[in-house]
């Protein structure tokens, strides 16, 4: 079964995955398809936005002959993420509360 996700969510995996290490566009994919099914088609659009929005940076550095673009969070990008965790906390917990009601730990 898969769970429906919204952009929000995907900003936040893309943010997270970019903030632990400076990382290329199929390298971030191949990060948050371990978590949700999701295209280089999709990312894409989603790392542009998130460079337009300030979040992130790019850079590029050589590789077996070709350049590829790096990635790399902004310290606006560091504060979003911090916003999006909390989000998150507060989600999980209140889904956790209708799920398991009384089981709830």
């Amino acid at each position: 079964m898969a769970f429906n996700t919204g952009a929000a969510l995907l900003d936040a995996l893309v943010l997270s995955v970019v903030g632990r290490e400076s990382t290329y566009g199929y390298k971030i994919t191949q990060d948050v398809r371990g978590v949700m099914r999701i295209s280089e088609s999709t990312l894409y659009p989603v790392l542009r936005r998130l460079q337009k929005d300030g979040y992130l940076t790019t850079f590029d550095r050589e590789h077996a002959g070709r350049n590829r673009r790096y990635y790399q969070i902004t310290d606006a990008g560091r504060r979003q993420l911090a916003a999006y965790r909390t989000e998150w906390a507060e989600y999980c917990r209140r889904v956790d509360s209708l799920l398991y009601g009384e089981e709830e730990a």
